[in-house]
């Protein structure tokens, strides 16, 4: 089975966990990233002759596997890990850490036990990157950005700098052109990130470029850092990513680029994605600006020398090639601020370099709060340029934590409507140069060209004063009026025609019910839910279903997105980037895992079962007890493609019917106990003598306990009688035993000899405990007796319950497992297309269309309540409950 991203992302948080204590936070992310770099590379290489890595003996995973659990097991990985980094010439390359640190790791048995721990991680055949050759690296190199990602998280302000949001790098890497360019006979594109922190950005640039017939990007890849260990990390993201052609090298960029011409000047680049250090205050550190060798700030203007915004960006203008394009993040204040920045950005604007601006939300950057915006340059035929395409994005996004994140429509929004040049109220705008430099003296500040929309309804005084609901309000539900226009008639009557005032036509608690019974409401929910899905189901149906080696599912997702925001176009209850955002979302949670393991073992996978085995001791490698899975007893099992609950709605009905009667007569059955439980086991309970010290339950044991107890309280003539039999029969004395026999007829109905005739013991005991089953109990024990029975009989009920429910379940999950073999690929395409990626879509568009509606109504009632009452009704009715307070007051003695 194909390397799931949920898996692998779980596994290296495990490994992040065994290092908490000792070693700092910001070190966790380089010991666990070297290990699952090694064993990638190791997985992916050894044993290929030609390969892009050498993997010798010695110098495996394999060996690392080994060393597990030997008193110097930390000098061991050392040395192994050295040995490859030496034979790759990777030395310096990758972060620097040692797995024979005392001072992070501990001494003795404790680091032997975390390094150990460590490497028994990373050997779990759930991340065994063997199988995983033919799906590419998306998942490898995926599972590194999340890492990153939740790191970046946990470093908070000081440590998160180095990466940047994943979301926002794919909106860059989308809207400055790499993916239109083509291979050309004597062209090396390329692309250069300054301050390329781990690489992400650089990464999802790249990923954007097409590719040769090799399946190579046509683009070659620089990068510069400052730090080392993060030039480190950016250069195993290369590798991990299949880029690992791709240069990182290490120090100030401003200070010492390391990437100059054959004349001393900045080699330049096609494509150049940046996101520098917000308003670095430390970028003269190193050089004169006044001085510049590379004459960056000529024409420009020298930037404030506690805020190197501009001097990073001036930098990335130099570096572009004469027909080069960039896409920078930088802080809000570089649009609008004044003084020499001002001078700067006027000298840019009039080289109209300038392509686009899109204004990001707050709070979105690790290590800042400010707001953010992405600048497009494109110097291609600049001097044609006309204007700049501005979005305010500011609004759109959800929270994660204490910081906000883009949402999947919120990204396909942005570069949609950048693409499109779609100019939308309160959104997105063209600004002509003209208005820009003329009317607003070079300020880009987006609010001032875009206003947001006040969706706010103010407060209308006249209602407030004579009653009735205001023709704004009303408007303000255009939605509702749009797809049902007959439906405003219906919820509202106009009683003031010069005055356009109306009153609600009916009363609140039926507006959702009217709403939902409309013809037009049910005629537009089934066109969103059957026609407009039905469509995309349809065009995206055979991508789905053919899914082979040569997919690319980055590309098949984009596609299917992009066709699902084409067929939703038309719905008027949902937008459409909402209905986008639930396949991207789904794609995120399952359905890419889904498509990666199709990839790599094809529909077949359909077939295979995930078992959850109990565990058991066992000796590893180094005779140290660990536990492993008992094949011997299964807990349970799922399906690695097709849920067990597919399996048994699809094919085994009935006989989910019959189980589900069970449980359902064991949950009531349980309720029943619980009720009788609660209701007898106050103080002078019937059942509280069988409880529990904590009161909250009757031990089995308890129960019968005191059921014993009280039946030892039993009482009776013939009980008496036969208790003196058997006295008697110990002394030996028959003969009295005969008279009592004689004296008391009630005996004879009890079976008291032997078949010699002889009074036999056994035989006595028996009818004494028939007797006592007979007998009565005394009246002061009789009620609590009886509850005891009752809730016995009810406890034996439900036990029977359970049993065949257990036995129902065996049989069941027989069936299934015998199903999951017999699959043919017809079904298990079946059964994944519709019964679980277009089910699991479906559900998710219905709930959201009665949401939708739901807060329509809720709106529709809000409206009708806000003039409820009018001011002076409410002022009256305020006077009475004042007079009445005051006269309870008085009653009461208060006097003033």
């Amino acid at each position: 089975m194909a390397v799931k991203k949920s898996e692998l992302y779980s596994l290296l948080w495990e490994a992040c966990n065994k290092l908490r204590g000792g070693v700092e936070p910001s070190r966790y992310k380089d010991y666990v990233l070297v290990l699952l770099f090694f064993k990638y590379v190791s997985d992916r290489y050894k044993g290929q002759r030609f390969a892009e890595f050498t993997v010798s003996e010695g110098a495996s995973f394999d060996d690392l596997i080994a060393a597990k659990g030997k008193s110097d097991v930390g000098e061991r990985v050392d040395k192994i890990i050295q040995k490859f980094l030496e034979e790759n010439r990777l030395q310096g390359s990758l972060p620097d850490v040692s797995f024979n640190n005392p001072d992070e790791l501990g001494s003795g048995k404790e680091l032997v036990d975390k390094v150990s721990g460590l490497i028994a991680i990373f050997q779990n055949p759930a991340i065994d990157f063997r199988s995983n050759r033919a799906s590419g690296d998306d998942i490898i190199g995926d599972a590194y950005e999340y890492f990153m990602m939740k790191f970046a998280q946990e470093s908070g302000k000081s440590k998160g700098q180095f990466y940047t949001p994943s979301e926002v790098s794919r909106i860059i890497a989308r809207l400055i052109g790499i993916g239109d360019i083509r291979q050309e006979t004597g062209k090396k594109w390329t692309l250069h990130d300054p301050a390329a922190g781990s690489g992400s950005l650089l990464i999802r640039a790249a990923d954007e470029a097409p590719m040769d017939e090799n399946g190579d990007s046509i683009v070659t890849i620089f990068g510069q850092e400052k730090y080392p260990d993060t030039a480190g990390l950016a250069k195993m993201n290369f590798i991990l990513h299949n880029k690992g052609t791709g240069e990182i090298k290490s120090g100030n960029t401003l200070a010492n680029p390391a990437y100059t011409d054959d004349f001393g000047g900045l080699k330049k680049f096609d494509f150049i994605v940046m996101n520098p250090p917000f308003s670095d205050k430390d970028w003269t550190d190193g050089i004169k600006p006044s001085e510049d060798k590379f004459k960056r700030f000529d024409g420009y203007g020298i930037p404030p020398e506690k805020n190197g915004d501009y001097a990073w960006f001036l930098h990335v203008l130099k570096a572009l090639d004469s027909n080069g394009k960039a896409g920078i993040i930088l802080p809000h204040g570089v649009l609008f601020r004044g003084n020499i920045e001002e001078t700067i950005r006027k000298a840019v604007l009039d080289k109209r370099y300038i392509k686009g601006i899109v204004g990001l939300p707050a709070n979105l950057f690790y290590g800042t709060g400010i707001p953010a915006c992405i600048i497009i340059i494109d110097k291609e035929n600049a001097d044609n340029r006309e204007g700049i395409f501005m979005v305010d994005a500011s609004r759109g996004f959800k929270k994660d934590g204490n910081k906000n994140r883009l949402r999947e429509q919120d990204i396909e929004k942005i570069v949609q409507t950048c693409i499109n040049k779609e100019e939308i109220m309160g959104y997105s705008r063209f600004v002509t140069y003209k208005e820009i430099l003329e009317e607003n003296d070079g300020n880009l500040n987006v609010p001032r060209y875009i206003q947001k929309i006040d969706d706010t309804l103010p407060q209308n005084i006249s209602s407030h004063l004579k009653g009735g609901i205001p023709e704004v309000d009303i408007d303000s539900i255009e939605k509702l009026w749009k797809v049902s226009p007959k439906l405003k008639q219906e919820l509202f009557t106009r009683v003031d025609e010069k005055h356009n005032v109306y009153n609600l036509a009916t009363s609140p608690n039926e507006i959702e019910t009217v709403i939902s019974e409309d013809e037009n409401i049910k005629s537009q929910k089934d066109t969103e839910c059957g026609e407009l899905f039905g469509a995309w189901r349809n065009a995206v149906k055979n991508v789905l279903l053919n899914i082979n080696v040569d997919t690319n599912p980055k590309e098949l997702i984009r596609n299917i997105g992009l066709e699902i925001l084409h067929d939703f176009e038309s719905a008027q209850l949902l937008d459409n980037y909402d209905v986008y955002d639930f396949l991207l979302n789904y794609w995120n949670e399952k359905m890419q895992d889904d498509v990666y393991v199709i990839k790599a073992s094809g529909y077949e996978a359909g077939r295979e079962i995930e078992y959850v085995y109990a565990q058991k001791k066992a000796k590893d490698e180094s005779g140290e007890e660990i536990k492993v899975d008992d094949t011997s007893k299964m807990k349970s099992f799922e399906g690695a493609l097709i849920s067990r609950e597919i399996i048994e709605n699809e094919y085994f009905e009935k006989e989910l019917i019959v189980l589900n009667k069970l449980r359902e007569k064991s949950t009531l059955l349980e309720s029943e106990i619980d009720e009788m439980r609660e209701e007898e086991s106050g103080d002078e309970g019937l059942l509280v003598n069988a409880l529990n010290e904590k009161g909250d339950s009757i031990p089995k044991a308890n129960l019968n306990k005191r059921i014993k107890e009280l039946e030892s309280k039993k009482t009776s003539p013939v009980m008496s009688d036969i208790t003196k039999l058997i006295e008697l029969l110990d002394e030996g004395n028959t003969i009295e035993m005969e008279q009592i026999v004689q004296d008391n007829s009630e005996l004879k109905g009890y079976e008291l000899r032997n078949k010699n005739g002889s009074f036999g013991k056994a035989k006595l005991k028996a009818a004494l405990k028939e007797a006592n089953e007979k007998a009565v109990m005394p009246e002061i024990y009789a009620d609590e007796y009886n509850a005891l029975l009752a809730y016995q009989a009810k406890v034996s009920e439900k036990e029977e319950s359970d049993k065949a429910i257990k036995e129902a379940q065996k049989t069941l999950d027989e069936l299934v497992l015998a199903k999951y073999g017999e699959l043919s690929i017809d079904e298990i395409k079946h059964l994944l297309f519709n019964k679980k990626w277009m089910a699991r879509l479906e559900g998710d568009i219905v709930d959201a269309i009665d949401q939708v509606l739901n807060e329509l109504a809720s709106k529709v009632v809000l409206i009708a309540k806000r003039y409820e009452h009018t001011l002076g009704e409410i002022e009256e009715k305020t006077a009475q409950s004042k007079i009445k307070v005051k006269s309870a007051l008085e009653r009461m003695g208060y006097i003033w």
